[in-house]
Parts: structure tokens; C-alpha cells; sequence
């Protein structure tokens, strides 16, 4: 069975601030339906990568159209596509110094104080370590920790929320070689493991409810001694990348 909560009671996030320190008491409080309270092991704590950004001092200024739009080219690698808006502005998707590909490089002007902008964590996946580290400390559990962002998709609407970090979670479940019920061979199915349980508990935790971590349980399958390989390895290389230019509309 798969459940997930997300607990009320974070307290903002400031610079400098000890995230493992400040969210065990908040996870303590969780109530399971079996009677148990707090984090166990084979548990999932996804983490919104704002406040992790926000605890690593990620804040800069942008008070106008003309500082963000600098702010953001400063986090850009590669622009993939630009389209220009009624009001005049220009939506960018980019690649950003992380290797993700998103609007605005993951440059963030929501809940955050006016006249600032708010940039990802300089590197995910060791965030995602030292608040493993700091749970275990704790709490005594070594759960797997997720940091995730929102990213819209091509070719469909809407966004959805995906692993940026990881620690102890196995990202991916690479299914080529086993047998589907017609004894076919899988070829090319590897699941996204890690992107999947992001998304599950952004159901819970929501964009507008203040509540930016969930725990998730129910995927200790996937819930690993090592930290692992992280999320960049959940990038796909541009070797591989059937997209990355395009195609031309002649």
C-alpha cells in the first residue's frame, strides 16, 4: 500500500537555517494507519526545493523585469525554444547549469519576498545527502530524501513535480530484459522511479497549501543503504537526446 502525508507546521525557511533540525520535529507528528507516529525505515521525505534553496541562501535581487531577466540568463546553458508573450515578455526554455531543461532556468519569483528572485540549490543531490544525513542523526531512520521542482512537459499541458535530488532512493527500475504477460521482451522500459513518488506527493502537499514536504510510504523497495547515484543521473545525456535541436518546419 502506498500512503503519503504531508504534515502542517513547516516554519519559513530562512538563511542558514537547519532544515533537518527544524523538520524533524514537524515529522515526529505524522500518524500512520497502523498506529505509528513518525518517520520509518523504507520511508520517502520529499522535499520542495525552495525552501532547501532558501536555506542555502539561493536568494537574489531582482526588482525589476530587466534584473530577473538577467538573473536567469546568468543560470542559462543552452536556450531551447523562446516564444514571445501578448504582454511583450518572453518565455524562455532553457538549460540551465544543473542540466535541466525548464522555463525561466528554475529561476523562482513566487513566495518570495518582492523584489527577489529564487534560484535552485547550487547542487541537488548533496543537498538531498546532508538532510539524509541530519534525518539519521535525528531520528535514528535513514529514510530515502527526494528534492523536487515543478517542470512543465512537451507535448502536454499542464506541470507536474520531478526528482532534482536524491539520496538513498533508486531513481530509475530498468525493466528491459524481464517478460511482459505475452512473454515479449521489454526493450526500452526504465521507469522513473524517483520522479514518480515526487509527483505522488506533490498531490499532497499542493503549490498553494504550505506545506512543501511529504513523507511517502510504502516504497522501501526503492529505498537504498547508499546514497546512490542521485538525480542527475536521471538526465538524459545528449547523446541520446532525439530533441535537442528540433526539427526544422520547412
Amino acid at each position: 500500500m502506498l500512503l503519503a502525508q504531508a504534515p502542517d507546521g513547516v516554519p519559513i525557511i530562512t538563511r542558514g537555517d537547519d532544515l533537518a533540525a527544524l523538520l524533524v520535529p514537524v515529522l515526529e507528528r505524522l500518524s500512520w494507519p497502523d498506529g505509528s507516529t513518525g518517520l520509518a525505515e523504507g520511508d520517502v521525505v520529499v522535499v520542495a526545493s525552495k525552501i532547501v534553496a532558501k536555506a542555502e541562501g539561493r536568494l537574489v535581487a531582482a526588482r525589476d523585469d530587466a534584473e530577473r531577466e538577467s538573473v536567469i540568463a546568468g543560470e542559462t546553458v543552452r536556450v531551447v525554444a523562446e516564444r514571445e508573450r501578448p504582454d511583450g515578455t518572453t518565455l524562455r526554455i532553457v538549460e540551465n547549469k544543473l542540466g535541466l531543461v525548464m522555463a525561466a532556468a528554475g529561476v523562482d519569483a513566487s513566495d518570495v519576498p518582492p523584489g527577489t528572485a529564487l534560484l535552485l540549490p547550487e547542487d541537488p543531490d548533496a543537498s538531498a545527502r546532508r538532510l539524509r544525513r541530519g534525518l539519521l542523526a535525528r531520528t535514528g531512520v535513514r529514510p530515502g530524501v527526494l528534492i523536487t521542482d515543478t517542470a512543465g512537459r512537451p507535448w502536454r499541458r499542464g506541470v507536474v513535480d520531478m526528482a532534482i535530488g536524491a539520496a538513498g532512493v533508486q531513481v530509475v527500475t530498468d525493466m528491459r530484459g524481464s517478460r511482459d504477460a505475452y512473454g515479449r521482451e521489454l526493450q526500452i522500459t526504465v521507469i522513473a522511479v524517483a520522479d514518480e513518488i515526487a509527483a505522488a506527493a506533490e498531490l499532497v502537499k499542493g503549490k498553494v497549501s504550505g506545506r512543501p514536504v511529504a513523507v511517502v510510504r510504502g516504497m522501501g523497495h526503492v529505498v537504498t543503504l547508499e546514497d546512490g547515484d542521485g538525480a542527475a543521473s536521471l538526465i538524459r545525456p545528449a547523446v541520446e537526446d532525439m530533441f535537442r535541436h528540433g526539427v526544422s518546419q520547412d
